[in-house]
């Protein structure tokens, strides 16, 4: 093998290191959550109320639904059940009363349709309402808002939304990437990089090849 056969393995041996090593930083990260879950936006209403987990109760496809007054959350029984409910247009919301918690009522919040008028502590279902819009509608319980006892019905298809659990690319462990630990290859390039040129300069010592030496006589 004369130089320029040694500088040409070489080289390739060293761009080989290179790939292997911006290969590994690229397994180091992949995308993230691409676009996320997307979910109804109560506006950070429910944000306080302790018996909602951020989750929506799926009751489409029911022409009725049933809403329990006085279920047990924020400090006794002052929360509904389910806190939010997504309903179809057309469907009716009953709100059926515990009988727990004192007197309670449902009531919207700001223009809404929902109004059951005085509080009561009555057991059954002492009020109901047909939603014929799509939307978000927030309701609370007038003597124990204080205690945020809240909910929200999500009825049809258009209402407002958000995004959760999105972002862009994200770091994550190597062997996680299944690729093997991204150092290894950093380390296994620098190595390449100190060693060829020692090998080349034993090469030219031992044998004395000089550029214009091909391996043989013209």
């Amino acid at each position: 093998m004369n130089r320029r056969e040694f500088v040409r393995t070489a080289g390739g041996a060293a761009g080989a290191a290179a790939t292997l090593s911006a290969t590994g930083a690229a397994a180091a990260q992949e995308e993230g959550g691409g676009g996320g879950e997307t979910v109804p936006d109560y506006g950070g209403f429910l944000d306080q109320v302790s018996n909602f987990d951020g989750s929506t109760a799926d009751a489409t496809g029911q022409d009725t639904a049933t809403v329990e007054v006085g279920v047990k959350a924020n400090g006794g029984a002052f929360g509904f059940g389910p806190p939010a409910i997504h309903v179809d247009n057309g469907a009716t919301v009953q709100f059926e009363w515990t009988g727990n918690g004192g007197g309670h009522n449902v009531v919207s919040k700001g223009d809404g349709p929902l109004d059951s008028g005085s509080s009561t502590s009555s057991a059954g279902v002492n009020y109901e309402h047909t939603f014929e819009e799509d939307g978000i509608y927030p309701y609370y319980c007038s003597p124990h808002q204080g205690l945020n006892m809240k909910g929200a019905v999500v009825v049809g298809e258009e209402y407002a939304t958000q995004t959760i659990g999105g972002g862009g690319p994200v770091e994550v462990a190597p062997h996680e990437a299944g690729v093997p630990i991204q150092p290894h290859y950093v380390g296994f390039g620098a190595g390449l990089a100190v060693i060829i040129p020692l090998i080349f300069t034993f090469f030219q010592l031992k044998y004395g090849e000089s550029p214009h030496t091909s391996g043989g006589n013209n």
